[in-house]
Order: C-alpha cells, then structure tokens, then sequence
C-alpha cells in the first residue's frame, strides 16, 4: 500500500471510468471502485432479522443492566445524537476509566467483515457480547447477565417469543446484533452522485473524489459500500498500542488497525483508532505530510506521506469526505422491560 508508487498513480478503476471520462481506461475487473451504499445490509443464516429481533435488541441495547453496577448501556458509549459514537477522543468504560482506544460509530455496521479495531470479533454478534464482558468496558459477567434479564418477567416473555428460549447470551448478541443492522444512514450526496444526480456533489468535492481515486491513492483502502478493505494497516498511529498484534501473537501484525469505514463519519469527528486527529482536515494533512517515515520497532509503515502532492489539495479531499457523510438514522430509547 505505498500511495507513491507508480504502479498506483497509474491505477483506474470502473469507478474511473465512469466518474471521469478522459481518465486512462483499465480492463481489469480487480481494480477498487465505488458502490452506493446499500439501504439493507444481508444478515447471517444463523440470524435472520425480524421486527421482534430487532425491537429487543434495541432495549438491550438501551439497557444499563447490561453493566455490572447498572450505570452504563451500550447507548452510553454509541449515543443516537453523536452518530452512535461519543465524541471522545477515547472511550471511558467501568467506573469512568479512560480507555486506550475511541468509541468507533455504529452506523453502517452491517457492511463489515471485520470487527472492532483489532478484529478480535469474527461476528457483529460476538462483537456485541465483547464490551459487556469486558472488565475496563461494562464489566459484566454474562451468567450473570443471563441471571438478571431472566428475573425480568418482560424480558422472560421476549425472548421466548423471538427465540424460544429464555435469555441467553446467543440471544442477547444476536438481538444485539440484529438492531445495530438498522443503523443505516440516508444516502449521501455521493451516492447520489453515484446514482447519476450530476450536481450532488460540489466542484471542489468532485476535485477531490478526483484526487482520492488518483494521485492521493485513497480509493486504494478505502473502496466498496463501505469504503473500507476491512483489512489491517500499520500507520504509525498510537504506537503504544500494538493492535492487530496483540490479537495474533505475530510480530508483523504489530501497530496495525482495521481501515475505518468512511461510510461511519461522525461529522464532529475525532479520528483514527487513539482519537488523535479532532477533524477530517487533520486527518488528511496526517496523510499528506503528517506521516512519518521511520520504522516502529524495526516494522516498516504501510503508508509514505503525499509529499510529491500539493499541499492545496487538502481542502479538497475534506469536501469529498464530507459528501459521504449520509444522514443517521433517529432512534429515540424504548420502554425497557419490568
């Protein structure tokens, strides 16, 4: 993924050929391109979503007796009014405890294939299950849990109704997991654009789509619905931390972090996995001549910074960024179970 190499500046996509007619046309169908987004996402066999599913989940999700001491739900830290993040540079867990990574959206969850930072979660349903039990997050014990939402006569009768059992730990992910697949943002003036509305976006927003498929290389990572590879990076970034590593046990994996999905932009930001960039003017100035060329540990960076690029560039991918911000959805928090 070196953004400087010719190989790359020389790259089109279908995208390419589509959005920018005089560009050098490519035959290969592998190159990354654009898609709109989808206003359904496909959900697993296993967890096929209903409109009862998802009613409970979304009281689970609202519910702070999925905590240990009964202070903290899911909404807590993915608040609807901050796009379902929480505008901290890092997340605050049990006990208010300033975490070591920020609180990513929730919005457009479903078009993932990789989960939580450092992909520990192989599902959006363990994902689910993964901040309730952890000791620095909700800190609660899911036989426990299991315990408490069977005490709830209102709970009881949910789960029996959408599972046939009573409430469990796969229940609640699933439920869990089946709300968070609405959280779909309205179409954005990109897809729009996608969709052939011509002046969806402004001319500095089509300068810089123009840039982010070409010389700054973007598109490289950042591609498909949810303009995310799903797949792990080594940017230099939070170098306390040693990510993807972490999780494998592999020295290579070290420092690296899933490519965010550019479809779950809060508008306000901060960004990256430490928060550390507040706006998406910083976050592209990082990109350009923020990134640092000297190895972590002997690891070499996936990234080199756009020196050869104009500096004046910068305004112009924020404009692209911010025409994929689409609007999130409303959801006010439900009458919880007695």
């Amino acid at each position: 993924m070196k953004f400087l190499s010719l190989a790359l500046l020389s790259m089109c996509s279908a995208a390419a050929m589509l959005l920018a007619p005089s560009a050098s046309h490519c035959q290969t169908s592998k190159k990354p391109s654009f898609t709109p987004l989808p206003m359904e996402f496909v959900t697993p066999k296993d967890n096929a979503a209903t409109p009862e599913k998802v009613a409970l989940g979304k009281q689970l999700f609202f519910d702070p007796r999925l905590s240990g001491d009964n202070k903290m739900s899911c909404a807590t830290c993915h608040d609807p009014a901050k796009a379902f993040a929480d505008g901290l540079p890092l997340a605050k867990g049990h006990a208010g405890k300033t975490l070591s990574r920020r609180t990513p959206s929730l919005l457009n969850i479903g078009l993932y294939s990789a989960y939580t930072w450092d992909g520990r979660a192989r599902s959006l349903e363990e994902q689910a299950l993964g901040p309730i039990q952890s000791p620095d997050e909700m800190n609660q014990n899911l036989d426990e849990l299991e315990t408490e939402l069977n005490a709830v006569p209102g709970y009881v009768k949910q789960f029996d109704a959408v599972f046939k059992t009573k409430a469990t730990r796969d229940g609640i992910g699933k439920a869990l997991a089946a709300f968070q697949r609405t959280l779909v943002t309205k179409p954005a003036p990109f897809d729009r654009y996608l969709k052939g509305d011509k002046n969806a976006l402004s001319p500095d927003a089509w300068e810089g789509m123009r840039l982010f498929m070409g010389e700054a290389g973007c598109i490289q990572c950042h591609s498909g619905p949810a303009l995310s590879d799903n797949k792990f990076y080594r940017l230099g970034v939070g170098t306390g931390d040693k990510g993807r590593g972490a999780i494998t046990g592999k020295k290579e994996d070290n420092y690296k972090f899933r490519t965010p999905s550019l479809r779950m932009l809060s508008p306000d930001g901060p960004y990256m996995h430490d928060g550390s960039q507040k706006t998406l003017q910083d976050v592209v100035t990082f990109y350009y001549r923020g990134v640092s060329r000297s190895p972590i540990d002997a690891l070499q960076l996936d990234v080199e910074p756009l020196i050869s690029q104009s500096f004046s560039e910068v305004p112009l991918v924020v404009a692209f960024l911010e025409s994929l911000i689409g609007e999130a959805p409303k959801v006010a928090p439900p009458e919880l179970p007695k």
